[in-house]
């Protein structure tokens, strides 16, 4: 089993990096387009400061899964960075924009399908 987990906690870690660096780099354009205006109002960020954040943040994440393998707390932040990042998910599938990757309401809903798999692969991996 330790096999698995350890294939799930490297394909994570993959994951989580190419989304920091796509929130930094090629799609952060995109992704302002479809953080929620509540969500700015909200924190007192600007939406380009809550992508970079959360790009940063991915990154972060990525850094800790590959690093600190079998710790149940960083399958815990990962799968809480998750959550956190739903209701911008829903968001841009009530309203239709596009970002990158996500450019139609067929790939933006199975996107919300897959949120609840990203959580438990988090937890799962790294207990």
């Amino acid at each position: 089993m330790e096999f698995w987990r350890a294939g799930a906690r490297r394909l994570l870690a993959a994951l989580l990096a190419a989304a920091g660096v796509s929130h930094l780099v090629w799609g952060r354009r995109g992704y302002r387009i479809v953080v929620p205006d509540w969500a700015a109002r909200t924190t007192g960020l600007s939406k380009d400061a809550i992508v970079v954040g959360s790009g940063v943040a991915e990154l972060l994440l990525a850094g800790a899964v590959a690093t600190i393998p079998r710790e149940r707390s960083v399958g815990w932040l990962v799968a809480g960075f998750f959550v956190l990042v739903f209701p911008g998910n829903v968001h841009q599938w009530r309203t239709g924009r596009s970002a990158p990757m996500l450019r139609t309401d067929r790939a933006r809903f199975i996107r919300l399908l897959l949120q609840p798999v990203l959580i438990a692969w988090a937890l799962w991996a790294n207990r």
